[in-house]
């Protein structure tokens, strides 16, 4: 199973859309030092997660939600889910 996740922190006020079979290993790994967009920051955290069936469907929904450009809608499908 995988995993298609948004990050979001609060000092950039930004969000991160990923995939990944094991969320808590990725966060760690966006946690630590690196020169990647999310090592700007060290309080990333994990706002919404949907599972997906195969690496490929994760890829394609990561890549949906990615091509929005909305900030409007992602914090829409955060808060959808968030009252489940």
């Amino acid at each position: 199973m995988y995993y298609v996740y948004i990050l979001y922190s609060k000092d950039l006020d930004r969000y991160y859309i990923g995939s990944t079979s094991d969320t808590q290993n990725r966060l760690t790994k966006h946690l630590s030092e690196h020169s990647g967009f999310t090592g700007k920051a060290k309080d990333w955290e994990i706002v919404w997660t949907e599972l997906q069936e195969n690496k490929t469907a994760a890829l394609v929904r990561e890549k949906q939600i990615k091509q929005w450009k909305s900030r409007k809608m992602i914090m829409q499908l955060i808060q959808d889910k968030n009252q489940l």
